[in-house]
């Protein structure tokens, strides 16, 4: 089980993405569209300006019920842990345990 805070700080995070994430698409786009170099160096600062934590690249899959970040399954949302006990109970549709 990961620590309360991480977890926490995660869904901070996850807050600051949802509510900058037009603001700093926007800016991104004008940039691009932009052929003036102080027009860009402005808008270079705008988005300076906004939180780090509002980009996307800081995020950290974690896990849904462990809130376990190493391990990760995508195709599930679990950790590796999570995915073997939820498997062997049957709780997880398709999925079989191999033996050769």
């Amino acid at each position: 089980m990961a620590k309360e805070s991480m977890i926490q700080r995660e869904a901070k995070r996850n807050k600051l993405i949802n509510k900058h994430q037009v603001k700093r698409r926007k800016i991104k786009q004008d940039i691009k569209k932009s052929n003036d170099f102080m027009s860009i160096l402005q808008l270079q600062k705008q988005i300076q300006k906004l939180p780090r934590d509002s980009m996307k690249c800081r995020q950290r899959n974690r896990c849904w019920i462990t809130g376990r970040s190493r391990g990760f399954y995508r195709d599930f949302g679990l950790s590796r842990h999570m995915v073997r006990e939820m498997s062997h109970e049957c709780l997880l549709p398709g999925v079989k345990k191999s033996s050769w």
